[in-house]
């Protein structure tokens, strides 16, 4: 389907928008107004920081504070009861410094999680696998490595301390790096897990309409009327299921970010598909896909493999 709008009126200089509407920022194009009035940025970097949730980061971690108060002394009593020969300050040690330690490295499966979900790497093709692959990997020993050097160190400190001689730490790295394997996947799930439902408690309600500004008037349609939004110069149109093509002036990016809550996936830098609308999908060859909204066809790019999966599954 052409992409090409057709020649485009001056927008009118208009009153106060309504709810709902997305309107431009000014003529650099570096932002949109949304609905609440904040400004909307629309870089990769900030698609990428809307991920890194502060919240999520200090709610499990304190749930693994709280965890590990009462799982750290346990370990304790269990360890000095399998050393009856050791010192009793020594399991003391091992795990007070492990406990330590693992909080101060906890932000590191926070990060991994963040930056590369399951789903992402759900997507067609190599390249989203691998890149799930290599961020966790990394990830995993980093912070095997920062969690075993930190503790090493606080128990040379404490034999140190208590005048016990050299703490020998030996080649165990191996059975370490097993341990905080479990540890890490563990990290991750609880990560995923508090963000899955901080999002389903923070998503809003899905609004009835969405408010079209075209030139001068402002036309209240249906979210289910909507087909798809194709980009048009300084323009974006809307396509709706009785045939209208209604213009107004925005960024598709801008258009997206209010959109996306409510079920329309970016399908193509100049295309946006309303899901639950897509009535078929055809492969074009070389990775590319034809999406069917009806009397309405929109391109699927090879490049958003998240698009597919989303709209497949």
């Amino acid at each position: 389907m052409a992409n090409d709008a057709g020649p485009v009126l001056a927008e009118r200089r208009a009153g106060r928008q309504s709810s709902g509407a997305v309107r431009a920022s000014g003529g650099d194009g570096g932002g949109v107004v949304g609905t609440n009035g904040a400004r909307i940025v629309t870089s990769g970097w900030s698609r990428i920081a809307r991920r890194l949730n502060g919240r999520d980061l200090s709610r499990c971690a304190l749930a693994v504070l709280a965890f590990s108060l009462i799982n750290t002394p346990v370990n304790i009593l269990t360890a000095q009861a399998d050393n009856p020969d050791v010192a009793a300050w020594k399991p003391m040690v091992w795990e007070v410094s492990s406990t330590l330690t693992l909080m101060a490295v906890i932000w590191i499966p926070w990060l991994a999680a963040s930056l590369a979900p399951p789903d992402e790497a759900a997507g067609e093709g190599w390249r989203p696998k691998a890149r799930f692959v290599a961020i966790h990997l990394a990830a995993l020993l980093t912070f095997s490595a920062l969690h075993v050097s930190g503790f090493v160190a606080l128990r040379k400190l404490g034999y140190a301390v208590m005048g016990a001689g050299a703490y020998e730490f030996g080649d165990r790295f191996g059975y370490e790096l097993r341990k905080d394997l479990v540890t890490y996947v563990l990290l991750v799930g609880g990560f995923l897990l508090t963000a899955y439902l901080r999002r389903r408690r923070d998503e809003p309600v899905r609004p009835v309409s969405f408010d079209i500004r075209d030139g001068a008037r402002i036309i209240r349609a249906p979210l289910a009327d909507i087909l798809a939004v194709s980009s048009a110069g300084n323009y974006v149109e809307f396509l709706l299921a009785d045939g209208r093509r209604l213009l107004m002036r925005a960024t598709l990016a801008a258009v997206e970010a209010e959109l996306s809550r409510f079920g329309f996936v970016r399908v193509h830098r100049s295309w946006l598909v309303n899901a639950e609308r897509v009535t078929g999908l055809q492969p074009d060859g070389s990775g590319d896909w034809t999406v069917e909204l009806g009397a309405v066809n929109a391109p699927l790019s090879r490049r958003y493999p998240a698009a597919l999966a989303t709209l497949r599954g």
